[in-house]
């Protein structure tokens, strides 16, 4: 039987639980004029989760890579059984590829390809992932100055001109892990 993108994403997430640990989900994020099925969070990156069910196509794969390309640190194209021979035909080589599949006891993923870091994602965009409050929160952790009166574009600038990088990549995972939908509701 076909596995549907409904049937996939709970056990995903389990899988991906179980081999991290810490990690958090947020479904249907904008990424540009993409939508990402799935933003995972982990300590230090953020990761795209692009599901290919059984019932889907490749016609918006082409478009939607380029997006995840230059949103997240990390890629995977999670399939089923059916686009396994031919997703790689499909995705850069530093994506990874996770295979589905289902028996009596459940949904179960096959690791096929563990991904690489993705060398196009631009770090302006990643930040562009955070809300006005997150972005302060950083601010008011790294910068001398508060820079209080700047743009949000403004602010990601100045925040990558004068952090590392890799202190930044920490800090955008701590305050998506922290993210409190409650309070914009």
């Amino acid at each position: 039987m076909p596995l549907l993108d409904k049937d996939i994403r709970e056990p995903l997430f389990l899988f991906f639980e179980l081999k991290y640990g810490k990690v958090r989900f947020i479904e249907e994020k904008d990424i540009g004029r993409a939508r990402a099925d799935v933003m995972m969070v982990t300590d230090d990156a953020v990761t795209g989760l692009e599901i290919k069910s059984d019932a889907d196509s490749y016609v918006r794969l082409k478009k939607q890579v380029r997006y995840y390309d230059k949103y997240f640190d990390y890629n995977y194209a999670v399939v089923g059984k059916s686009h396994s021979k031919h997703i790689e035909e499909h995705i850069p080589k530093y994506w990874g590829v996770l295979v589905c599949f289902e028996d009596e006891d459940g949904v179960h993923f096959e690791e096929v390809k563990e991904p690489e870091r993705n060398p196009k994602r631009k770090l302006d965009l990643k930040m562009s992932l955070l809300w006005r409050n997150e972005l302060n929160n950083i601010r008011d952790d790294c910068l001398r100055y508060k820079y209080e009166h700047l743009s949000k574009p403004a602010l990601r600038a100045k925040l990558i001109e004068k952090v590392s990088e890799d202190k930044l990549d920490e800090l955008i995972s701590r305050e998506l892990f922290n993210r409190d939908y409650t309070k914009y509701m």
